[in-house]
């Protein structure tokens, strides 16, 4: 999938690593020049801009990418991008700090896909909402390797199959199960699998889309809005 991230500052290039170290695309829309200089030594594409203006997302590819994430400080910069990314039919998600008032997120809320708190959530919780879907992540637990929430969908070619014999790859094992509705606790091996049922999976970057495609039964780098 590709990403448009406005803002490279703190939030939005922890939010950039994550994604990239996943293997998705990501253009950051930045102004700040250190910001930019910054970004670009850590190997990001970088589009100098205001992000609140469409000739500038448009040079960061919106027409070719699935959501964008406005992450900067400043509200009015990040509603304007969610504004005219969702024009271009993008999944948008609008930062919003924690000194806003409740009507106010309430606001905004109704005119986006997902409002985030970034101080609250963390990059997880941005990637998570520009990813939608079946999938969440819940912690980074080093480099390459991430604990993920996955939901048993009806296109999941394990459904039936019991936890035992799930194969997942080598670099993956289940942590938690649990029947939908219920409270996950340890996975026993003669647990089914059915749609709604969850798991918490910790596995390797490497075989995410894997252990997706087996799980869920759709592939992570499908440009489908979902995650």
């Amino acid at each position: 999938m590709r990403f448009v991230i406005i803002g490279a500052g703190r939030v939005g290039l922890r939010t950039a690593r994550v994604l990239k170290g996943e293997g998705h695309e990501v253009a950051l829309v930045e102004r700040d020049r250190d910001r930019i200089d910054r970004a670009r030594d850590a190997g990001f594409e970088v589009v100098e801009g205001d992000g609140a203006r469409e000739e500038t997302l448009e040079a960061a590819g919106i027409d070719k990418s699935d959501a964008l994430g406005a992450l900067t400080g400043d509200l009015n910069v990040n509603f304007a991008a969610c504004s005219i990314a969702k024009h271009h039919g993008l999944r948008t998600v609008l930062r919003v700090d924690e000194d806003y008032r409740e009507e106010v997120y309430q606001k905004y809320a109704n005119e986006v896909d997902e409002v985030v708190y970034p101080e609250r959530l963390g990059a997880i919780g941005a990637k998570n909402a520009l990813l939608g879907g079946s999938v969440r992540a819940i912690a980074d637990i080093a480099q390459h390797l991430q604990v993920v929430l996955m939901t048993v969908s009806e296109e999941s070619p394990m459904q039936g199959y019991t936890i035992d014999e799930v194969a997942l790859p080598a670099n993956a094992r289940i942590l938690a199960f649990g029947k939908a509705d219920e409270p996950m606790g340890l996975p026993m091996p003669d647990h089914s699998l059915e749609e709604g049922d969850r798991i918490a999976v910790l596995a390797d970057f490497s075989v995410l889309d894997e252990v997706r495609q087996l799980v869920v039964g759709e592939k992570l780098s499908a440009s489908t809005g979902g995650a």
